[in-house]
Parts: structure tokens; sequence; C-alpha cells
């Protein structure tokens, strides 16, 4: 016991995490002020439901990011990047630029400048994503392949700490208090915190292997002997940026069966997630119960596969990770099966804290793996590329949720216990990764 609390202590409490711990707090914050609370203040101020559903179209950022995500690793910023360094100076500008968006967004009253509030929410979103870009490259720079996991808990940890405690309830808090303008200035000063933590931290030190420098001069070589200076560095430029990291992660063994692993394996958590919030009213479950369950044990439960998830991954290194934590996923679905069946309260306790317990043990294991994957020299542009796909997959998955119940004329049981299969969809194709191409999973050896 005492040997296991100083592993965890030797793995979390270092200066690495801390920094984690508030890039992940700010990369968490703005995501009520543009989803769920920004909602309940429009309908509070008469705006209509399709006004409302239409604000969807301002997070289109996130899920695009990628498009971008070239210029946080090769552009450097004037003055910044000589300061702080390349990860560090993209953090700082698009949490300035961030902050100044949401003191724009809490400006303005949707009732009366519904355009404006839109226009900042769209601010918000192309701030916030872009940070996204430049934290997660801070984190895969910052640690080894086998810190992946344990790095991947605490920005989680901190990404809730910022958008479900003090974004989400902190925000409602507020508005009930002081009003939404307040709330959201308020909020938009709690980015210091963040800030502070990046002028204090450190600069992940890049090490770019001799394979990849070669490259990119041998692509500069290629241009200088071909074109005038100025035309020859603004190509090289390019193709470095742009096309290097593509085929860099081309070149890898079994690349394609990666992609398609990334592509899947959260397939059974994209149908559950979408539909369960139907299921808990259509088997009378009172808005307070699912909200108590859902928010509170839920939350704590969540919080704690995260930690566990990160000593996982950290212990056992990513295949086992992945395979126990998916393995055990697919199982907790079939706890909303035995919730069809039988009803009552007790079951969906049992259902949501296992279901988000082995979702915080599927996130850091999953998310870790993406890490490592990434190679140092275009991380911002890798990561963002393979966690598009996997969100891709979730979105076009459980597009569907709703039509498979009704296909199954609304038979619970049936539905869950389908995707408790579609949860073991990728574990196969894990295991046949690691024995057939080893080298693609990093830090997995091939026995």
């Amino acid at each position: 016991m005492i040997t296991a609390l100083n592993n965890f202590r030797q793995v979390y409490f270092r200066q690495p995490m801390l920094t984690l711990l508030f890039l992940g707090f700010a990369s968490g914050l703005p995501a009520p002020l543009v989803f769920s609370n920004l909602s309940i203040w429009l309908r509070d101020e008469g705006v209509s439901r399709t006004d409302i559903g239409l604000f969807a179209l301002v997070t289109t950022p996130y899920a695009i990011n990628f498009l971008w995500a070239p210029l946080i690793d090769k552009l450097r910023l004037p003055f910044l990047t000589a300061w702080l360094g390349q990860r560090r100076s993209w953090i700082l500008f698009t949490q300035v630029a961030l902050f100044a968006a949401i003191l724009w967004m809490g400006s303005f009253s949707p009732g009366e400048e519904l355009a404006m509030v839109a226009l900042g929410a769209l601010l918000v979103t192309i701030a916030s994503a872009t940070q996204d870009i430049a934290v997660d490259a801070f984190r895969i720079d910052s640690l080894s392949t086998e810190e992946q996991g344990a790095g991947a808990s605490v920005a989680i940890w901190g990404w809730h700490l910022g958008g479900t405690l003090v974004g989400g309830a902190g925000g409602l808090y507020l508005a009930s208090a002081y009003g939404w303008h307040i709330a959201y200035w308020a909020l938009a000063f709690c980015l210091v915190i963040s800030m502070l933590a990046v002028l204090f931290g450190r600069e992940p030190e890049r090490k770019i292997n001799a394979a990849t420098e070669q490259q990119e001069a041998q692509v500069a070589q290629f241009f200088n002997h071909r074109m005038p200076r100025i035309i020859a560095n603004t190509g090289a430029w390019l193709v470095n940026t742009v096309i290097a990291p593509f085929y860099d992660f081309m070149k890898r063994d079994g690349w394609w069966l990666t992609l398609l692993f990334v592509f899947i394996f959260k397939f059974g958590d994209a149908m559950l997630g979408r539909m369960s919030g139907v299921f808990y009213r259509e088997m009378g479950f009172s808005y307070e119960q699912i909200a108590n369950v859902g928010k509170v044990y839920g939350f704590i439960a969540n919080m704690v596969g995260i930690a566990i998830g990160g000593w996982l991954a950290n212990r056992l290194g990513l295949v086992r990770a992945l395979l126990i934590s998916g393995f055990l996923a697919a199982l907790t679905n079939l706890t909303y099966s035995l919730l069809a069946q039988h009803g009552g309260y007790q079951l969906l306790v049992l259902a949501v804290v296992s279901d988000n317990l082995t979702s915080g043990l599927v996130t850091v294991a999953f998310v870790a793996y993406l890490s490592s994957l990434c190679n140092v020299a275009y991380s911002a542009t890798q990561y963002a590329l393979l966690a598009s796909l996997g969100n891709l997959s979730r979105i076009w998955l459980s597009a569907s949720s709703g039509y498979v119940v009704d296909s199954l004329n609304g038979d619970w049981s049936l539905f869950f216990q389908i995707t408790a299969l579609l949860a073991l969809a990728g574990l196969p194709l894990l295991l046949w990764l690691a024995h057939r191409y080893p080298t693609a999973i990093p830090g997995h050896k091939k026995p």
C-alpha cells in the first residue's frame, strides 16, 4: 500500500503535471460558455428554440481545428516565441484572445444584440479550439511515452474543474446571483490562473529525431536547387508544415490499421452516450433523479476512473490499458441492459456509476495512445487529426442510434447488448496490431 502511494506521488506530484492541470482547466472553461450555459442564457432572454439550435454552428471550429494545426507546429509568433518558446507562446496568445472574446461575448444582451453575441461565441470557439491544439502539443512534448497516461488523466481532471465545476456550475451560480454579464466577465478573469501557469512553466524540450531533420533538410535542398531563394524558402516551409506531418505518419508500419482502430475503438460509447438521456426519461426517472445520479455520482466516478486510468497506463502500458478499459466499458453497457429489464433507482446508480468509471479509464487510455503516436516535430498537427478522426466516428455512429432503437421497436435491453458488442469491436484489431505491427504502438514490444 505504501509503495503504491509512493508511486502515485511520483507520477502525479511533479511540476509538469501541475502545469497540465491548469492548462486543462483553461481548455474546459469555455465549453459551458458556448454550449449548455449559453443555451440557458439565450432562452432566458427570449431567443427562439430555432435560433438557439442554430448556435450549435458556432462550435464548428472544435471539429475542424486540424486545418490550422500545422501553424501551431511551425509558425513562430513575433517576440512571444523567442521569449516563451513555440508551445507556450501559442498557448499564451490563444488565452489572451480567449480572454478578450469572453469579455466581448458577455458585454451584449442576446435579446437585443443576438448577432454580436453570436460573433462573440464564434470568436470564443476559434480561440478555444486553437488553444486545445497548443495545449495538447505541449502535453505530448512534455512527457515520455510511459507518462502519457498520467498526463492525460491530469489534463482531463483540469478540464472538468474548468468546464464542469467552475465554468458550468460556477457560471450558473454567478448568473443567478449577479446576472449573465458579470458571470461571463468573472469567468474570463479565471483564465489569468492558467496564464500564470504558462509564464512560470517550462517549455518542453522537443527532441526531434535525426530522420525527421534529415527529411526536412532534403525538402529545403530540393527547393533551393530549383527556385529563387524567397520562393524556395516559402515552398520548403509549406511542404514541411502541411505535407510532412501526413507523410511522416504514413511511413509507419500498419498506419492504415492504426487509423481504423482509432476510428472504431469508441463505437459502443458513441451509441450509448447519445441515447442515454432519452432512455432515462422513458424508464420514468425524474429530472432530479437523473441530475443527482449523473452529475454527482457519475462525476465522482468519472474522476476516480480518470485517476485509475492514468495509473493503469503508466504501470501496465498502453496495450494492456486499452484492452482492460475497453473490455470493462463493454461490460458496463450490459448494466444498462439490466436496467432496461428491471428498472429501479439502485440499478440506475449502478449503471451510471460503472459507465462513468470505465469511461474515465477508456478516455485516459485512448488519449494517451493518440498522444504516443505523435512525432514531436508535428505533435500539434498529428494529434489534432487523430482526435478529429475519433470524434468523427462517434458523431456519425451516434446519429444512427435513435434509428436503431426504433428499428428494435424500443427494445432498450437489446440495444444496449448491441452497444456492448460494438464496444468490443476494436479490441481484436488492437491485438492484431500489437502482434503484427508492434512498432505501431509506441512503447510496446512484440513478445
